[in-house]
């Protein structure tokens, strides 16, 4: 069996799609190019700061949601356990720790092979996975560097479920 490779003609550019699916949803954004698209989403916990990027060479496009964490050099070692764990638990996507930068940002794309064009319900449902992880697991992180937390506790911590109301 050989693979052809068939040569598709996009029709718009995905990143298009994501910038309307923003406008109609009044989302603040910042089209820092022809092939990405910024904007930052107020969470719970915190803000992160989304992009999107239209890389062509993969016919993929590509989320990050970033959050700032300032991790000391004696946290760093408990911080990559907790990456190994948070990951186990994460579905689709992950999460990388970009220490040049001092940010945790987890990752995940939307390939869109053969021409494929995003959906609006896609675009929706690829931010709100993002922000989702991102508030799950983002109070573990802050456990782990600022509590002193060992990794297993704090995904311990995060992961409890509460039943009834009090």
């Amino acid at each position: 069996m050989s693979l052809m490779e068939f040569d598709f003609e996009r029709q718009s550019n995905p990143v298009d799609m994501i910038e309307f699916v923003a406008s109609n949803n009044d989302w603040s954004f910042e089209r820092s190019g022809e092939d990405e698209l910024a904007m930052t989403v107020a969470g719970h916990w915190a803000d992160y700061n989304v992009s999107f990027s239209w890389m062509e060479e993969f016919e993929a496009l590509h989320l990050a949601a970033a959050f700032d964490l300032k991790i000391p050099e004696a946290r760093l070692n408990e911080v990559i356990k907790l990456l190994s764990y948070v990951n186990g638990q994460v579905l689709m996507g992950h999460f990388d720790l970009w220490r040049h930068e001092d940010v945790v940002i987890f990752r995940q794309s939307l390939l869109l092979a053969g021409g494929a064009e995003p959906t609006n319900r896609q675009v929706e449902v690829l931010l709100s996975s993002a922000v989702d992880a991102c508030e799950s697991y983002f109070q573990a992180f802050q456990f782990v560097v600022w509590s002193g937390m060992d990794a297993k506790s704090a995904m311990e911590a995060v992961l409890f479920e509460t039943a009834g109301e009090a």
